[in-house]
């Protein structure tokens, strides 16, 4: 006899973003511990936990985020808008540090107008 958790284990999700450009469209600086777009035809739900490993443009270390589905972009949404969620990082050391390296290597770009995939 099996016994199974209630609670589903987290996904992980493998996010490799190799340009500033493509962080600039997935970073999401309006959620204020930080957050990135990640594009996924898999389903998920608001509120759903997603274990993300992020990579950084010119970064070769990978950071290990636990964050929550904070938004989903379904498929064929208006605009063209590429399909996938929204993870908000948790509020912890780690993600105050993520979200500084992350606007750092934004720099300029964090006030660009150029569209991204995110709110």
């Amino acid at each position: 006899m099996s016994t199974t958790s209630s609670t589903p284990r987290p996904s992980v999700i493998q996010l490799s973003i190799k340009e500033k450009a493509a962080l600039h469209a997935a970073y999401i600086p309006v959620f204020t511990e930080g957050g990135v777009f990640i594009p996924t035809s898999r389903e998920y739900a608001l509120r759903d936990d997603v274990y993300v490993l992020l990579s950084l443009p010119e970064d070769p270390q990978r950071y290990p985020v636990a964050g929550k589905v904070a938004w989903v972009t379904p498929a064929k949404a208006a605009g063209g808008r590429t399909q996938g969620v929204g993870i908000v990082f948790p509020k912890d050391d780690k993600s105050r540090i993520l979200k500084a390296k992350i606007e750092e290597i934004l720099g300029a770009l964090m006030v660009s107008d150029r569209p991204t995939q995110t709110i």
